[in-house]
């Protein structure tokens, strides 16, 4: 099992400093590459202070030179607002400059509020047709002398500059939930990475029971996999129980967004009151401690066990939470001295 981490800037409020938050960031990332986690992963989002990434490979970059042997994925690109060829020249100069240590994800987006500000009238269906589109085309960029004919894309024979320092360019994941996307992306010999949001282990084994037919109808061939899952190692009792409402909050913040209903000005959400996220039950403490990967050292030792013996061959530590720094820190040091160890 490998581990890595999954973090963004996240600003929840105004009086938040932006330079202080990315000193955030490139301190858990420090943590984590001197911890011996694998990779850092880091999204692709647009105007919204919640998660404030709007070029991945930027700040990936920014982190390379913090850091000496962490991996440096994209977590994800939103494939629809890419054109192919600038996507695979943009993965392979972050290649060039990290020195051969980028990973490259990419999925077709989830927010209405990014789609309706960058490509208005994309629907998700649309969205998940241009990348399937685009992806199979990045190595071929990257190869050269690629020409291709599409329903969104045209363009005469090109050549990706620079070319990456890897052989055959960054490692692709492909964000999968339905079966026809695990077929996609094991088809095409991309990794998957899967993220089961909070609706716990039901979720996480159907996961990967997609993952497994997938691979079954190809042949038996088996990319990497990898959980993406909000996690939180506390120190006690009380610690946990205040970390899941935390993330309560954060849920029904991202539930907020995601609906696309509230205003939204200088880049933040008109904020929720206690009675708005009371109302919402199915993002409940309880329920976070339940369908989460929270608790003890060894109770999360014992939840990623089981994950391990479903075949998922990477967990991805979601970080992004609403916390405070210090209480992030505190949790991932935790993660990373104490449940790391175990899978040694």
């Amino acid at each position: 099992m490998d581990f890595s981490l999954f973090a963004h800037m996240e600003r929840t409020s105004a009086d938040q400093d932006q330079r202080a938050l990315r000193g955030d960031l490139i301190a858990l990332a420090k943590m984590a590459d001197e911890g011996g986690m694998r990779a850092i992963w880091t999204g692709e989002h647009h105007g919204m202070d919640f998660t404030i990434s709007p070029n991945p490979f930027m700040s990936l970059v920014d982190l390379s030179y913090h850091t000496k042997n962490l991996r440096l994925g994209t977590g994800t690109v939103i494939a629809p607002f890419w054109h192919p060829i600038a996507l695979a020249g943009e993965a392979a100069a972050a290649d060039l400059i990290t020195d051969g240590r980028i990973e490259l994800g990419v999925a077709r987006g989830a927010y209405s509020y990014e789609y309706e500000r960058l490509s208005p009238g994309l629907d998700a269906w649309d969205a998940g047709q241009r990348m399937r589109e685009m992806t199979p085309l990045l190595r071929q960029l990257w190869a050269g002398d690629c020409a291709h004919e599409g329903t969104f894309y045209h363009f005469p024979s090109t050549t990706s500059a620079p070319k990456p320092v890897q052989p055959d360019g960054p490692p692709i994941w492909i964000a999968a939930r339905d079966i026809n996307s695990h077929a996609f992306g094991v088809e095409n010999g991309f990794n998957i990475q899967v993220t089961p949001l909070w609706k716990g282990l039901d979720e996480i084994e159907s996961l990967m029971a997609k993952f497994n037919e997938a691979c079954a109808n190809h042949g038996g061939a088996r990319p990497k996999i990898m959980l993406l899952h909000h996690t939180y190692v506390g120190s006690d009792a009380d610690d946990i129980q205040v970390a899941a409402k935390e993330i309560s909050e954060f849920y029904c913040y991202f539930g907020a967004w995601f609906q696309n209903k509230r205003p939204v000005r200088q880049g933040l959400i008109e904020t929720l009151t206690e009675d708005d996220m009371a109302a919402n039950t199915m993002m409940s403490p309880q329920n976070m401690l339940r369908d989460l990967t929270m608790g003890t050292a060894q109770e999360v030792i014992d939840q990623i066990r089981q994950y391990e013996d479903l075949g998922y061959d990477e967990f991805a530590f979601w970080i992004d939470s609403g916390m405070s720094f210090e209480r992030k820190r505190a949790s991932l040091a935790r993660f990373i001295d104490d449940v790391m160890p175990a899978f040694a």
